[in-house]
């Protein structure tokens, strides 16, 4: 991709990333809201196989479409969300790294998923959702960075029963949350039928709390839930452990 390519595909206030993965590059505005360590340990965590037809819930702009379609360029993916200058940026870039065969972006409810994609629709279900709960006093809670970080727009058992309709039976859930609000998640993907199945804490360092937690989830899938190992992002020397560098296709 050329200089004027790049600067051709941007409008004012944009930014071209370059997200070091087979030279794909994802368009972001920072007035709205630009993608975190969160969403990278969630593609990193979602496993799919060939042919794959996988739904991206909340899904912003378009992040991890890019990230699993890296990893997996076998599959297809479509993005739901609400947010029509986020599905804007995730469509053009998409565009940009001619991938509109294999990603796609819809504007839309979570709450409508089942009415936009039907039943049983995808293989896989991602979604790296907000992560409060609606409070009162935002300012504007209906902007994009309130609605990513607060469940103004849509709950998680809004966003669990979005993945149970659209997800085929012994379908895949993955999910990052916060751990403060675990026994609410697993409560409500029980509801669903969407059954744990693995689960990973992240933890900035080793001795401090966790402050993501990664799960997996199976549609009509047996009680068994295996604790994987933690995931350290930092070092006591404050750079990142080897695991995150590979996560990020770096070297140490």
């Amino acid at each position: 991709m050329t200089p004027e390519q790049k600067a051709e595909a941007l409008l004012p206030g944009e930014r071209l990333d370059d997200l070091q993965r087979g030279g794909l590059y994802i368009i972001q505005d920072p007035a709205l809201f630009c993608f975190g360590m969160d969403a990278v340990l969630l593609s990193d965590f979602a496993a799919c196989r060939e042919g794959d037809r996988v739904l991206d819930l909340c899904s912003g702009n378009g992040i991890i479409p890019l990230l699993l379609y890296a990893r997996y360029p076998g599959i297809t993916v479509t993005g739901l969300e609400l947010n029509e200058k986020s599905t804007s940026l995730a469509s053009r870039s998409f565009r940009l790294n001619s991938l509109e065969d294999k990603l796609s972006m819809v504007t839309g409810d979570v709450r409508e998923a089942s009415r936009l994609f039907g039943h049983a629709s995808f293989h896989v279900v991602t979604a790296n959702p907000p992560y409060m709960k609606a409070a009162g006093g935002l300012k504007n809670p209906d902007s994009a960075k309130a609605m990513a970080r607060h469940e103004t727009a849509c709950s998680f058992d809004d966003v669990c029963a979005a993945a149970a309709h659209c997800l085929k039976s012994s379908g895949r859930f993955y999910l990052v949350h916060r751990p403060s609000r675990l026994p609410e998640l697993i409560v409500a993907m029980k509801e669903h039928h969407l059954e744990p199945k693995r689960m990973r804490m992240v933890h900035p360092c080793a001795d401090k709390a966790a402050n993501l937690v990664l799960i997996e989830a199976v549609k009509g899938g047996g009680e068994e839930l295996k604790l994987l190992p933690p995931l350290i992002v930092y070092k006591e020397d404050g750079s990142y452990t080897d695991e995150i560098y590979r996560i990020y296709g770096a070297e140490s």
